[in-house]
């Protein structure tokens, strides 16, 4: 089985916008919910924070998982799928 080609600087470019974008909904849902106050809102804190520790923390294996032999462009979208995954989460979480 072959490698996919990697995404080009453009393709990387619209999917930076695409994840800067959902992730400016998922600020501004949490933003409501934490407006709200209450219990919610202390779990939606601890949770912002525990998710954003845990991201930095697992970064760098998922990135090393390439090897050091791969291009710029397949880090860029290493990095963008890891911070996809949980964005994406948020946003259908906080979204119901």
């Amino acid at each position: 089985m072959t490698k996919p080609a990697p995404k080009t600087w453009p393709e990387l470019a619209v999917e930076s916008w695409m994840l800067g974008a959902e992730m400016g909904m998922v600020v501004w849902l949490r933003s409501l919910r934490m407006m709200a106050g209450g219990k919610l809102a202390e779990r939606e804190a601890q949770r912002m924070v525990s998710e954003k520790v845990s991201a930095a923390m697992t970064l760098w294996p998922a990135m090393m998982a390439g090897g050091f032999s791969q291009s710029p462009e397949e880090a860029t979208g290493r990095a963008l799928a890891h911070y996809g995954k949980p964005v994406r989460a948020n946003r259908r979480r906080l979204s119901r």
